[in-house]
């Protein structure tokens, strides 16, 4: 039935013109950017959500103290117009801007952000981002329950300023604001509807939602579209060139490419992978391809057997061809994978391995006592033709080299988050996008009990080398504690790394102004359409 729908919204889409003009045609005279988003978002609460989906809505209705340059990966001023940092690197004072607005016109206030980040920090919310402010001081120990009054955390607004107190001087702290769980909500609305710690608080409906971005929310169909219009109180408001933006939650790869070649949408976020090469040779300025900060893993459920056995884990990493994944399946410029944070030449360049050996691989399990004909195991996966082509060969693999019974489930976005979450899966498919430009965004989710390390694993010395690195301002004693802590973590194998992601995806050339950068982040109000 979904399939048909979307079918149909592409005919619709599609069929009518005005003096032979595509629907990219006419809505680029208008400035409204049509967008495949990939799948409907669970939500747009930016203390709850977890997703790429999510974030590139989000980057339309909220805006945090800084905003992301997608030029050089650094920050530009948001609510935030300026700041200053104290020579210990310690405390940040951000100055506001006088005409940053919330949508009902109400001036967006330090307090505010004090407000916002003391919900993502209260155990009862249950934020799985909320240890993205862990490095403001105090803030760990309020979310875990140790250190029950907040005013003990290291964020208060005086004046017109928020004042941020860290436990150690972070270099990347402007980075980490650039990420949507940092990002203020309206007080007052969320009070309203459901109160702070409410997960189903009903704030972000429709008719309910206040936000300070560059747009404003006008319609949400779901799996039709979402969309945004132009908020004329944003405080950059003038500059911005995009009137509105539709976003359509369209996960079918082939949908979505009739969809961008017959000129319904602006940028399809996919490109099938038997199709990439005739792009390259007959599209190649639309067809859009740059090295991306994110590895595709599958995640371990170390709380059960035969998974909690790290031999059994190293049995299952070894019988994975990751070349032939690569160079056979996917097609489209992606690295093997032999560390879980994406290595740079210039940078951060772990010296870890992921073989593939089948006659090691035996041994392993020969060592970790399985017996084959157990249960099967399940590997579980959301909707994408990608990730099932993908999950088929892995089941293949480890029925050949090591004789064991997988079976794959399929399901879509919000059932496949709900499940991991409440930790019911054995192996799952997952993808993790860096927040920010440093290993730590990735290393940092491993560490135990952290909301997005859903495997259940734990290490105390992973836990001190990531928390020594945190406070180490040198950069390359600082690499050295982060490879350290890979070390431990590929041996272990909790997580699975098979390659790490570059972007391919389809973009028209009446959009301008776009950025390729590592962290694939464009906010509108810097692009426009001819």
């Amino acid at each position: 039935m979904r399939i048909l729908f979307i079918l149909l919204l592409f005919l619709l889409n599609c069929s009518g013109s005005e003096d032979g003009k595509t629907k990219v045609d006419i809505f680029s005279e208008k400035g409204i950017l049509l967008l495949g988003n990939g799948t409907e978002p669970s939500g747009i609460d930016p203390h709850i959500v977890t997703g790429v989906p999510e974030h590139k809505i989000l980057l339309a209705l909220l805006e945090g103290l800084v905003v992301f340059n997608p030029k050089n990966n650094g920050v530009l001023p948001g609510v935030a117009s300026d700041w200053t940092i104290s020579n210990d690197g310690l405390v940040y004072t951000f100055i506001f801007n006088p005409n940053a607005r919330w949508t009902n016109g109400e001036k967006v206030q330090p307090s505010d952000f004090v407000y916002s980040w003391k919900r993502i920090l209260s155990p009862d919310l249950g934020a799985q981002y909320a240890d993205m402010l862990y490095v403001i001081k105090n803030a760990e120990k309020f979310h875990k329950g140790i250190e029950n009054d907040f005013n003990k955390v290291g964020i208060s607004a005086i004046d017109n300023q928020l004042v941020i107190t860290l436990e150690n001087a972070t270099p990347y702290f402007l980075n980490i604001l650039t990420h949507y769980s940092t990002w203020p909500v309206h007080p007052e609305t969320v009070e309203k509807f459901g109160g702070m710690t409410n997960r189903n608080n009903q704030w972000t409906r429709l008719e309910n939602f206040v936000g300070n971005g560059p747009f404003k929310l006008v319609s949400w169909e779901i799996n039709k579209s979402l969309k945004v219009s132009r908020n004329e109180l944003y405080w950059g408001n003038s500059s911005n060139k995009i009137n509105g933006i539709e976003f359509f939650p369209i996960d079918n790869e082939l949908t979505q490419d009739r969809l961008f070649r017959s000129g319904g949408i602006h940028l399809a976020n996919t490109v099938p992978t038997e199709k990439i090469k005739r792009y390259r040779e007959e599209r190649p300025n639309q067809l859009i391809e740059h090295n991306y900060f994110g590895t595709y893993y599958y995640r371990i459920n170390t709380r059960k057997y035969p998974l909690n056995n790290a031999n059994f884990r190293k049995a299952l990493s070894l019988s994975i061809d990751r070349d032939l994944i690569v160079k056979s399946i996917l097609k489209g410029n992606q690295k093997v994978s032999y560390s879980f944070t994406p290595p740079d030449d210039k940078s951060y360049n772990p010296k870890t391995e992921l073989k593939f050996d089948p006659v090691k691989a035996k041994l392993f399990l020969e060592y970790s006592g399985y017996d084959t004909s157990n249960a099967p195991l399940e590997v579980l996966y959301n909707t994408s033709e990608g990730h099932q082509k993908i999950a088929q060969a892995i089941q293949e693999m480890w029925k050949n080299n090591l004789g064991l019974n997988v079976v794959l489930t399929n399901v879509d976005w919000k059932v496949y988050l709900e499940r991991e979450t409440l930790g019911e899966f054995d192996i799952s498919r997952a993808g993790w996008i860096g927040d920010y430009p440093d290993p730590f965004t990735f290393l940092d989710m491993m560490v135990t009990d952290r909301g997005n390390n859903k495997t259940g694993w734990s290490n105390y010395e992973f836990d001190k080398t990531l928390k020594d690195a945190s406070s180490e301002i040198s950069t390359q004693k600082r690499y050295e504690l982060y490879e350290k802590a890979e070390k431990i973590l590929i041996d272990e194998l909790p997580v699975i790394p098979l390659y790490t992601y570059t972007r391919t995806y389809l973009l028209s050339e009446r959009v301008k102004n776009w950025q390729n950068n590592i962290l694939d982040t464009n906010p509108y109000q810097f692009l426009s359409l001819e």
